[in-house]
């Protein structure tokens, strides 16, 4: 009787065993619960960039010689001459020509963008004020005697193309009194030109 019992043990524990087993194997591969979140369309953001920040809209600000020129709220899409037909276009004393040469009417529009439409007035004065300037700078130029041209040389005053070539032949200098010395240029005609010309 002792080998009965010995083997109903064994026979008990296999079989708890073998039930331990499957129930671990069916935890392994048996699905598990997944769960979905569904979003609606209202609560997802479908703008994009950085004209949606704002509403679809920009801020353009219409400047100078303009009907009501001021700030203005456009859609992210307008052009230049949306924003002038905004304004009220463009007053009596607006310079047209310039605008006609200058502004791009089909060009679109960025967020804080600028318009600046002059009058003829300030146009004409801006003009003049950049023809001064330029006059100023030539006049301000030297000419360099160790590297002019003829041509250069033969704009100065009593040069002429002879003596242009005379003082490129005798090059270098180190300074503007050796036209005399080394050039044989008439110190008559060296005092005229010695505030136009430089050796650097």
């Amino acid at each position: 009787m002792e080998w009965v019992r010995k083997w109903g043990v064994i026979t008990v524990v296999g079989v708890v065993g073998i039930g331990l087993l499957f129930f671990g194997f069916w935890d392994e591969i048996k699905p598990r619960e997944v769960r979905v979140e569904i979003l609606h369309r209202d609560t997802v953001s479908q703008c994009h960039g950085e004209s949606c920040r704002h509403g679809g809209e920009i801020i353009v600000d219409v400047a100078g010689a303009g009907e009501k020129p001021g700030v203005y709220k456009m859609a992210t899409d307008s052009r230049i001459g949306d924003a002038l037909v905004l304004a009220g276009g463009l007053a009596a004393s607006a310079d047209r020509e310039w605008v006609a040469a200058t502004l791009n009417l089909a060009e679109k529009l960025e967020d804080g963008e600028k318009i600046f439409i002059p009058r003829q007035s300030e146009n004409s004065d801006i003009q003049n004020t950049q023809r001064t300037r330029e006059s100023e700078i030539q006049k301000n130029q030297k000419v360099n005697i160790n590297n002019a041209s003829v041509s250069e040389l033969d704009s100065l005053e009593g040069i002429g193309e002879a003596r242009a070539r005379v003082i490129i032949d005798n090059r270098p200098y180190s300074k503007t009194e050796e036209l005399v010395s080394k050039a044989k240029i008439p110190q008559s005609v060296y005092d005229k030109i010695s505030s136009n010309i430089s050796v650097y």
